[in-house]
């Protein structure tokens, strides 16, 4: 395998490297739909692109036939999540393999969720429990592979506290994590603590905020009540306001620019963004920002 540049090496420069996250499309329109969007996004010059899987490990193949076309079209470093949930060892280390095999630069590395219908993670038998477990895995047997881990400035939401789940983040950075890229949030007030409380208890890799713009409140309600992620009030009140769809994504877009100009502004390192297979929400926030770090 042929890294094109080390996961580390990505956040380097005084640039603003940005990021992308896709899912594995259900139908071969999915696919064709996504390659376009994938060539339109390139005019941002993204660093590399991520790629989910299904919940309990379903879509796998399709996440690596994804990054093997991302990767043709891009000739960028792809990065492939990859999860505890319903693998054992020999299972995650097969699917390391031929991920290695195919070019796959890096991985996220997940405990993962429960499966749906359940409430909480079980072990599988012959598995792993923890995401630092996975880290360990990945840099002890396959050290080629870049690692991200997540990271959660609204705190994990089975986590006790949040220094809880500080302590569970330092300890995935510990077993060889390259960086932390965060969950999404709205208030980035939420993402300057955190980031803060990193450096009290001595995480030095690079704090990577999750942006996911607002195109569609009824949807960005449930994916923010999933991940405990909350809406400022001054959006809600501007969405719910918002004559039409149209006006909709256009408050969203807008706060998602303001987020990362601010961002940019107070010298994070890159910023990854979840773009739910689509183009046109990153085109319109990104159009015209220069993301060279303050």
């Amino acid at each position: 395998m042929i890294c094109l540049m080390t996961l580390a090496s990505v956040y380097q420069s005084t640039d603003c490297a940005i990021s992308f996250e896709l899912f594995p499309p259900k139908t071969s329109e999915g696919v064709e739909l996504l390659c376009k969007n994938v060539e339109r996004l390139m005019q941002f010059g993204p660093k590399y692109f991520t790629c989910t899987y299904g919940a309990g490990g379903s879509s796998q193949g399709t996440t690596l036939e994804v990054l093997q076309k991302v990767k043709q079209i891009t000739k960028l470093p792809v990065a492939s999540h990859l999860t505890c949930v319903g693998s054992t060892v020999k299972e995650l280390e097969a699917y390391l393999t031929e991920a290695g095999r195919i070019g796959v630069d890096y991985i996220v590395a997940l405990r993962g969720d429960p499966p749906k219908g359940t409430t909480q993670f079980e072990v599988t038998e012959g598995g792993l429990k923890y995401a630092n477990e996975l880290v360990e895995l990945i840099r002890g047997r396959f050290g080629d592979l870049g690692i991200a881990v997540a990271g959660y400035p609204e705190t994990h939401q089975e986590a006790v506290d949040f220094q809880t789940d500080l302590t569970n983040l330092k300890r995935k950075v510990d077993a060889g994590a390259d960086i932390v890229i965060t969950q999404l949030f709205y208030d980035n007030d939420d993402f300057y603590r955190f980031r803060d409380a990193c450096e009290k208890v001595g995480i030095e890799v690079p704090i990577v905020p999750g942006i996911l713009p607002v195109t569609n409140f009824k949807q960005a309600k449930r994916i923010a009540s999933m991940c405990k992620a909350a809406i400022p009030q001054s959006l809600e009140s501007a969405m719910t306001e918002a004559d039409d769809d149209q006006d909709q994504f256009r408050v969203g877009v807008e706060h998602a620019r303001q987020q990362t100009i601010d961002l940019v502004n107070n010298g994070v390192p890159g910023i990854h963004y979840y773009v739910l297979n689509k183009s046109e929400a990153a085109a319109e926030l990104l159009d015209g920002l220069s993301l060279t770090s303050c």
